[in-house]
């Protein structure tokens, strides 16, 4: 199945305990693709601006990433600059310069509205809607959100919910959006509101996933080096999504395997500053820790 993602382009500067790296390439449809396109064709539709030049193009050539959507406007792209804490599970935003991307209103093109599955990026619930009112009948609609929409644009979010059959979330963001502390009881309050899957990021203590023939856990795999933690969750999108579209199925075993693809795909995302590890990892190595991911939850009854 082919993919759509629709999100942002960007410039990061991020500091870890492991050092800094300054106007790196980032955003959400850039981890997202470059993840996703290890199983499959994928469109790509965000914007830039004119200091975004082929060094960072780089990163998408030579892979199955049509840019076609990918916009050029007058002016500087998209830059986020943080700081995380010495543990990695909190973070500093030290600025935020939206430039282009504040003027972006996503543009699908012709060849793009035939796309079987949707990830909608970190983006204005309406533009988000606006997306899905451009493409044509889509199998799969997946989409991100954070808690400036899920207290600044409530209702309009309640809305694009009703649309989209699978929501990716962290842990904090799925309670602001229930109301609920407990998980479980928050998922089936989000549930109720349209997706009918429920993906919930908890960092390094892994994933949780409910829908409709129950719920599943996954791990973070043990890792002995984290460098930045930057993309995670996109590049988990872009595994998820992935594996979904080059399996061509939607249920329950297919659902939980995604899981564990996306986990996979997170954790080499955080080996590195930026997209740097993605950039060099291959087929083998996924797989091979694919299955590193099997071993860590095999257990024997007794």
């Amino acid at each position: 199945m082919s993919i759509l993602v629709v999100g942002s382009v960007a410039y990061d500067t991020v500091e870890t305990p492991l050092g800094r790296a300054e106007r790196v390439l980032g955003g959400s449809a850039s981890y997202f693709a470059v993840a996703a396109s290890f199983f499959g064709p994928v469109s790509l539709v965000g914007v830039v601006g004119r200091d975004f030049g082929e060094a960072q193009l780089a990163a998408f050539r030579g892979r199955p990433i049509d840019l076609e959507g990918l916009e050029r406007m007058d002016g500087k792209t998209f830059h986020w600059q943080g700081r995380y804490s010495l543990d990695l599970n909190s973070r500093e935003t030290i600025c935020t310069d939206l430039n282009v991307f504040e003027f972006f209103q996503p543009k699908i093109p012709a060849s793009y509205r035939g796309s079987e599955v949707v990830f909608l990026g970190n983006i204005d619930p309406v533009l988000q809607r606006r997306v899905l009112e451009q493409v044509e009948r889509p199998r799969v609609v997946a989409c991100d959100t954070m808690n400036f929409w899920i207290h600044g644009k409530a209702a309009e979010l309640r809305e694009t919910l009703r649309k989209v059959q699978i929501l990716l979330v962290n842990d904090q963001e799925a309670r602001e959006l229930s109301g609920e502390w407990n998980l479980v009881k928050a998922a089936r309050a989000i549930r109720a509101l349209g997706p009918r899957t429920l993906v919930v990021k908890k960092g390094e203590h892994g994933v949780l996933m409910f829908g409709e023939e129950g719920s599943f856990a996954a791990p973070a795999l043990p890792l002995d080096v984290v460098v930045d933690p930057t993309g995670a969750g996109d590049t988990f999108a872009g595994g998820f999504l992935g594996y979904l579209a080059s399996a061509g199925q939607e249920g329950d075993a297919a659902l939980r395997r995604a899981v564990v693809m996306g986990s996979t795909m997170a954790s080499f995302s955080v080996e590195a500053f930026s997209l740097d590890r993605l950039l060099t990892l291959t087929r083998p190595e996924i797989d091979a820790r694919y299955r590193e991911f099997e071993s860590l939850t095999r257990f024997e009854s007794v």
